[in-house]
């Protein structure tokens, strides 16, 4: 029998996009019963972003498993008094609506705490429920941006995004742990609480390495491609087949096992205009010069031989069909099947092996696939249940 550690939990999520449905499935990942409340007819707009696995939206197939999709058009007053219903004996509410939406439908930790005191609630918003910037719209791209993301990252010439939604992420990732601490929290109180996750603030944490290189007003480090900006040669070489292999050096012993082995010029270590990383940082172009009339002899395999023999590290520039056929995940079993609408689809396991449970990896629901049920759970009649849908409020 698999126990996992958030059996039991009820979570409903009035969610879109993926900072918040990217928190909730991993709750659901840990056994939690996560209720996903979505529009009538079209449900969450991420369902419509793409249809690149097969038929279904990229974006949605991988932040929705394991969910129950709930449509309630909260519009209408018995679609909101439905949702009360529910919240009376939830656990935990996330909710990651326009600024101000979940207050105007009542939907505070006033209201529904008296309800039921041991409701978590979780809001997740653009820049945080007060302050200058509350109502705001955000969107992933736009806090990249706001947080100084874009201005470290891309070439000299063009700043550019992270190529996943990574300010969604890192939001996702700061409520689904505070919630967890909430649950642990509440364990010891009895009573619930109240989380206010920034999308501005989570970044803004990602960002502390280049914040504090600029600390006191000090330069920030330069925007250089896929090289690191301050550790050299860390980043991405030309082998003589044409294909990219990437190499990191952390400190000096590491130079001179690159020098001796890896480009068999061991007078080099010694060299001073190389001798150390400031130096080689400085000196960029000239130390790539040396590096490439190396390299450029050797395939790419053959050079990440001589990084393995010389215990630099090392990998190969892989694009996505790397990553699907990557031997190491196959390895390690990381890859399962989970059902969707339109058949089962792969999917990779969550991080962390814990010997104890196995991860949840249940259906990604179609639109409103558990609207009946759940109403009927809670008391409400066949013949209601019926009006409700006549009215579009399901």
């Amino acid at each position: 029998m698999n126990i996992c550690p958030l059996d039991g939990i009820t979570v409903v999520s009035l969610e879109h996009a993926i900072a918040a449905p990217f928190c909730t499935r991993q709750l659901a990942d840990l056994g939690a019963r996560v209720i996903k409340v979505e529009r009538p007819g079209s449900g969450d707009f991420a369902r419509g972003y793409d249809t690149q696995v097969d038929g279904l939206s990229s974006h949605f197939v991988w932040v929705n498993r394991s969910k129950e999709s709930l449509t309630l058009d909260l519009k209408q007053p018995s679609a909101l008094a439905t949702l009360k219903i529910l919240l009376k004996t939830a656990d935990v509410l996330v909710q990651n609506l326009a600024p101000g939406a979940a207050a105007r439908m009542g939907l505070t930790a006033e209201v529904l705490q008296k309800e039921n005191p041991q409701l978590i609630l979780c809001d997740i918003s653009g820049y945080g429920s007060d302050g200058p910037y509350r109502d705001k719209k955000a969107y992933d791209l736009l806090i990249q941006s706001e947080a100084g993301f874009l201005s470290v990252t891309g070439t000299p010439e063009t700043p550019s995004k992270a190529g996943n939604s990574i300010a969604d992420i890192a939001a996702g990732m700061y409520a689904y742990t505070n919630i967890l601490a909430a649950l642990l929290q509440r364990g010891k109180t009895g009573k619930g609480s109240v989380i206010d996750i920034s999308m501005l603030e989570s970044l803004s944490e990602w960002m502390s390495f280049p914040m504090y290189y600029a600390y006191n007003g000090a330069n920030p480090p330069p925007r250089n491609g896929a090289s690191h900006a301050t550790i050299y040669p860390y980043g991405p070489f030309k082998a003589g087949d044409g294909k990219t292999v990437m190499l990191g050096l952390q400190n000096e012993r590491e130079w001179v096992q690159f020098c001796e082995i890896v480009l068999e010029n061991p007078g080099l270590a010694q060299d001073e205009r190389f001798d150390r990383n400031f130096k080689r940082n400085e000196k960029r172009a000239e130390l790539l010069g040396i590096i490439d009339a190396c390299f450029c002899k050797l395939s790419s395999e053959q050079l990440i031989a001589r990084l393995e023999k010389a215990q630099i590290a090392n990998a190969h520039l892989n694009d996505m069909a790397g990553l699907w056929k990557h031997e190491q995940l196959k390895a390690r079993n990381r890859w399962t099947k989970v059902d969707t609408p339109n058949g089962s689809i792969a999917a990779l396991l969550p991080p962390g092996l814990n010997d104890s449970y196995n991860y949840r990896m249940d259906a990604i629901p179609a639109v409103g696939q558990h609207t009946d049920a759940i109403l009927k759970e809670l008391g409400i009649s066949e013949s209601e249940i019926a009006s409700m849908r006549a009215n579009g409020a399901i």
